[in-house]
């Protein structure tokens, strides 16, 4: 296949998932408020339910398909989004309106983030998410979805904002006519991104686990970036960190849950690359969410352009690594030495401020 013919494959699979996402979304949130859900809880359940439907679709497929391009792609995507949802969308969203950032986040939240993640690579460590961990990830699912209910019933009641207005103005048959309009349209762009994907790696002589990491994973987390982004300029800030959060905990319990499941005896592979390099970064910049979020109870505009910063590190790195060796060692040898210490430096910086303004406060 002509690699003009899978770009726009590429391209087309995105718009459509976009459009799909931006329906499902609004049918999702729309049917929710109707049940008086909480804002931060829509962000945490329904809407990064919403946001997370092409990320689910394009790693089913992707399993379904088999073969190892087909899991490259599946764990790609989902590993990949997760640090796209960070670093990008929460940047990008900090850096258009600095995120205060609720404590039940830093209390509940982002630690149990972390913890499904530390547990997601320990059961890919093998080479494979097997049927039995895809089952753990799925009970995982309900156990969380049950306690986010339960957290909803102990929360007051919050009024619906602008935004959460606008989505829920229509009435139920115009939401669940939305719902499966964009319910459509992602199994239709899922078809068509995996098959560009595909085609792209194979004709470009990159592996399908860089195109799921970078193109892919990209390409089914604009629904959250766009989110994010109008929630953070509209001042919710709750519904903007919460669907980075909820997004990623979905990814891991869910959407590796259920490929987990459908690989069936044969196991869902990992790129052994991917668990010495991405399984480790993903961990990483989900703890590194903790001291930003525990100085001040803001993200500001400088940290938001940091988390962009080293994304664009992260992509440089995984372009590096499949064309020149050479280049790419002395990449991480200069990221090494001076793009983490410098990290390190600002974030002792914050929390030592953050302590200087508990004093005087």
């Amino acid at each position: 296949m002509p690699f003009a013919l899978s770009a726009f494959e590429i391209v087309a699979g995105i718009l459509l998932l976009f459009a799909g996402g931006e329906l499902f979304v609004a049918g999702s949130v729309a049917l929710s408020l109707l049940l008086g859900i909480p804002q931060i809880v829509i962000g945490l359940t329904v809407v990064s339910m919403g946001t997370s439907a092409p990320e689910l679709f394009v790693s089913l497929l992707s399993t379904i398909q088999g073969g190892s391009a087909g899991d490259a792609i599946a764990t790609g995507n989902v590993v990949g989004s997760n640090i796209f949802n960070v670093l990008v969308v929460l940047g990008a969203s900090a850096a258009v309106m600095p995120l205060r950032v609720k404590s039940r986040l830093v209390r509940r939240d982002v630690p149990l983030l972390l913890g499904v993640s530390m547990a997601t690579w320990g059961m890919a460590s093998g080479g494979r998410i097997t049927w039995v961990a895809g089952l753990a990830l799925v009970t995982g699912t309900v156990i969380n979805l049950l306690w986010e209910i339960r957290s909803a019933k102990e929360e007051p009641a919050e009024a619906a904002d602008d935004l959460e207005a606008e989505e829920g103005a229509a009435p139920a048959p115009v939401a669940a006519a939305k719902l499966a309009a964009g319910l459509g349209l992602l199994v239709v762009g899922s078809q068509v991104l995996v098959k560009g994907a595909i085609a792209a790696a194979q004709g470009l002589g990159v592996s399908e686990t860089v195109i799921g990491l970078t193109i892919v994973a990209a390409g089914t987390s604009m629904p959250e970036l766009v989110t994010s982004l109008v929630a953070a300029y509209r001042g919710k800030a709750d519904l903007a960190i919460g669907n980075v959060v909820g997004s990623n905990l979905l990814n891991q319990l869910v959407i590796l849950g259920l490929c987990g499941l459908v690989s069936g005896g044969r196991g869902l592979g990992v790129d052994p690359v991917m668990l010495a390099r991405d399984f480790p970064i993903m961990v990483a910049t989900t703890l590194a969410c903790l001291p930003i979020f525990w100085t001040g109870g803001v993200i500001t505009r400088l940290e938001g352009w940091i988390l962009m910063g080293l994304y664009g590190l992260y992509v440089i790195e995984q372009i590096l690594s499949s064309s020149a060796s050479s280049v790419a060692d002395e990449f991480r040898l200069f990221v090494l030495v001076a793009a983490v210490p410098a990290l390190m430096v600002f974030l002792t910086w914050s929390v030592l401020r953050w302590r200087q303004q508990r004093r005087l406060a």
